[in-house]
């Protein structure tokens, strides 16, 4: 190293410095050190206060060159790197460097970062929730038997007297920012699977979710019928819905059982299916059947009653149903939802 060092120095006046800071994390590594041992040996090379931050647990380290303990508040950084394990963000590094930046200080950083990950990774726990998909699979197939879910489980992280609950989950988002929003500061893992992604968390918040995904929650204590639940609630998902607890269903998950022939050759389902070209009329059917009412129809679509009672008045011939009849209004409302489970 020393020598190869010497040998690029000729080519650049930066790169002897840059091998000597590689080498010294690479020590360090060696040696197993710790967060604040990190830290300080960070310092001490940039002259100035070093930081590290775990997004999970909430610790925070800053160190002075002289290998005390910074106690002042926080100067702005001068300049950040994220550590990462797993493809996921779990912390951040930083100088704070009261001079301009040092042209060695990203490749200090870049090391700090790297070495920072293996030591989280190495002593833990690491808080990360993206976890081997392998591993969930285990959890939530049925072809596992108990033993094997509860090994897998204790490698997840998970405690034997904690409640997991298995969801299923569509969403642009990546999969550990919605984990980490619906079970914040609680044990929580996601995987994506072939076609939907899965997220085991010990609480959730309803009330987190982003407005974007779509998520089945399942209710069974077991997560292999917990895992069959939530993605059976999943289905019942539509845009004025976009959570669905399994257990709020009730018989509705009957309808998830119906095979696809029979159901599309249902006179009240076959109508709607008709009907789909018209994004106009699902809404304002959608609308009535969530609300029962036309006044309240027409709050939520923004539109005179009036116009929604006409809107009503063709969709009812079209369906050759009386949407005023409490009977009809249940037809029309389990035609829809077989429809959507169908376009599913």
């Amino acid at each position: 190293m020393e020598a190869l060092a010497v040998r690029l120095s000729h080519l650049d006046s930066h790169v002897e410095g840059a091998i000597r800071v590689v080498a010294c994390y690479d020590t360090l590594m060696r040696r197993r050190v710790d967060l604040p041992a990190l830290a300080r040996a960070s310092a001490g090379l940039a002259e100035c206060v070093a930081g590290i931050r775990l997004h999970g647990t909430g610790q925070l380290i800053r160190m002075l060159p002289d290998g005390r303990q910074a106690s002042a508040p926080p100067s702005p950084a001068s300049s950040t790197a994220p550590i990462t394990l797993d493809e996921e963000e779990i912390g951040t590094v930083w100088l704070e460097r009261l001079s301009p930046p040092s042209p060695l200080d990203e490749v200090l950083l870049d090391r700090l970062a790297i070495a920072a990950a293996a030591v989280v990774e190495r002593y833990g726990p690491a808080r990360t929730t993206m976890a081997d998909p392998a591993l969930v699979e285990l959890v939530i197939s049925s072809g596992s038997d108990e033993a094997a879910r509860a090994r897998a489980l204790r490698l997840l992280g998970f405690a034997p007297d904690l409640p997991v609950r298995v969801l299923a989950v569509r969403s642009q988002l990546p999969l550990d920012q919605v984990g980490s929003l619906i079970c914040p500061n609680r044990p929580v893992k996601a995987a994506p699977l072939a076609d939907v992604g899965v997220i085991l968390a010990t609480t959730v918040d309803l009330a987190q979710f982003p407005a974007s995904v779509r998520a089945g929650i399942g209710a069974a204590d077991s997560s292999e019928r917990s895992w069959r639940q939530a993605r059976t609630a999943l289905r019942f998902t539509a845009p004025r819905q976009p959570v669905v607890h399994y257990g709020d269903l009730g018989a509705l998950a009957l309808l998830a059982e119906i095979p696809p022939d029979a159901a599309r050759d249902n006179a009240d389902v076959a109508a709607i299916i008709r009907m789909a070209d018209s994004a106009e009329d699902l809404e304002t059917l959608d609308a009535y059947c969530a609300t029962g009412s036309l006044r309240q129809a027409a709050d939520l679509l923004h539109l005179h009653h009036s116009s929604v009672a006409r809107r009503l008045e063709q969709i009812a011939k079209t369906l050759d149903i009386d949407l005023t009849e409490p009977t009809g209004l249940a037809r029309a409302r389990l035609a829809l939802t077989t429809w959507r489970l169908l376009d599913d």
